[in-house]
């Protein structure tokens, strides 16, 4: 939402309702946001850009850590400001009270995954449509639903929630336990989104790994044929579309593994992203992280014996409660020995409700900033090798962008948003979507030039 003017009623006589939408947070808020508007969409409301053309305004909100949380609080703010009818959703939502006491104005507030209960304070502030206004030849919701990312690359949400109770997480209190969407579900909604022309598939969840337990991996049907209800029996499935399949929040279980050799045969991208967080198993334990007691070393070493071109990504957190010298000091050669492609790494910082915060012996902020610069010095140099190594090499690039001067794209070694880039001299002819075999000619810490 770019416009700052203040909303204005429809003229007189009009049957147009029009909703504004502000969406925060991870992808898997993303893929509630798309949700609603695919509904709102599919009742006949327009969907505008600006406060000044919205009747409501509907803020999806993230609640995981405090500056997420303040920047929802933020946009809450400028929405109120700038149009004053304000529906408020997503994870900070579960606790509407922390939002009332700063914005008493909304209308209304409702937790994560709530498209029902959205869509319906919609229709509390502007009644639907009357059907006859909504020309379904014009206005038709395409098949595969109302996306917020480009054409080509969508985000494909296969559960909601998570079983495990990380002591610096509040995940569950904020989404629930673990609920899988049926195998057959999840089919359907990727052979629309390739219909539709996506390239790139990315599997997210709270636990990838985890997918089609609750459901007892009951074997759904799609087209006719027997599809087995985990990661396994999905990323086979999903294999038979030909286009980019990433996983995305895989906690490194035993069955992990079994993935690794379709993406040697290129069935799905020869990429995972592992959230370890660390490597000190006092720390890991402290954090009630699962699977650490895993020899993940040894693994990402047999895994890579399997597909020499795997990606690695993760993330990390620095300074946790009871983080001692000799834990951090772990973690750097735990790093230099996994020498991993792609990685995040956080401060820890308290976040309210969760259970790390009860932990004795706190790290100091100046220490905290220390061993963050300390890690991302690693960090870097481990990265920037590994993208020098690539310099002569023959990848494939999925076009992003295309300027006068230049095509940005991402090669299979990257994700959207958080991953580095490949940018392309010579864009005549090139189109966002496309997949082209490019030559390196050049790296730098993070991208690299082709």
């Amino acid at each position: 939402m770019n416009s700052k003017g203040k909303v204005s009623k429809p003229a007189a006589g009009t049957d147009s309702k029009r909703v504004g939408f502000v969406s925060l947070g991870c992808p898997k808020a993303l893929v509630d946001s798309e949700r609603i508007l695919t509904q709102l969409k599919m009742e006949g409301y327009d969907i505008v850009s600006s406060y000044e053309g919205a009747d409501v305004v509907v803020v999806n909100t993230c609640g995981f850590i405090d500056s997420a949380k303040q920047e929802s609080l933020d946009a809450i703010g400028e929405a109120m400001r700038e149009n004053g009818r304000v529906i408020v959703t997503g994870c900070m939502g579960k606790n509407a009270e922390e939002i009332t006491r700063v914005h008493p104005g909304v209308l209304s507030v409702t937790g994560p995954h709530a498209y029902e209960e959205v869509v319906t304070a919609v229709h509390q502030v502007i009644p639907k449509p009357i059907i006859d206004s909504h020309n379904p030849l014009i206005d038709l919701v395409p098949p595969q639903g109302i996306k917020l990312t480009p054409r080509h690359y969508a985000y494909l949400k296969i559960s909601e929630g998570c079983n495990h109770r990380c002591s610096f997480c509040i995940i569950p209190s904020l989404r629930g336990d673990l609920v899988s969407r049926p195998v057959e579900d999840v089919m359907a909604e990727a052979e629309r989104l390739v219909n539709a022309g996506v390239q790139e598939l990315l599997v997210i969840s709270q636990d990838t790994s985890a997918y089609g337990v609750d459901l007892k991996y009951r074997t759904g049907f799609w087209n006719g044929q027997p599809v087995k209800g985990n990661m396994l029996g999905l990323c086979e499935a999903l294999a038979h579309f030909g286009v980019w399949v990433r996983l995305h929040y895989v906690y490194p279980y035993p069955h992990v593994d079994n993935v690794i050799p379709l993406m040697a045969d290129g069935l799905i991208l020869p990429y995972l992203d592992i959230p370890f967080q660390h490597a000190s198993q006092r720390i890991l334990k402290l954090m009630k992280r699962p699977a650490h007691a895993e020899n993940t070393l040894e693994r990402i070493k047999a895994w890579r014996n399997i597909c020499p071109d795997l990606t690695l990504r993760s993330t990390f957190i620095v300074g946790f409660p009871g983080e001692t010298e000799d834990d951090f000091k772990q973690l750097l050669d735990w790093l230099e020995e996994a020498q991993l492609d792609r990685v995040g790494c956080f401060q820890y910082s308290a976040v309210d409700g969760a259970k790390a915060n009860d932990l004795p012996d706190p790290v100091a902020d100046a220490v905290k900033q220390e061993r963050y610069e300390r890690f991302m010095e690693v960090q870097q140099r481990i990265s920037s090798a590994r993208l020098q190594a690539k310099i002569g090499e023959e990848i494939d690039v999925l076009i992003d962008e295309v300027n006068e001067d230049e095509a940005i794209g991402r090669s299979k070694a990257d994700a959207p948003e958080i991953d580095g880039k490949v940018y392309l001299q010579f864009p005549e002819g090139l189109q966002p979507g496309d997949v082209v075999t490019v030559t390196v000619e050049d790296a730098d810490d993070y991208d690299l030039y082709a």
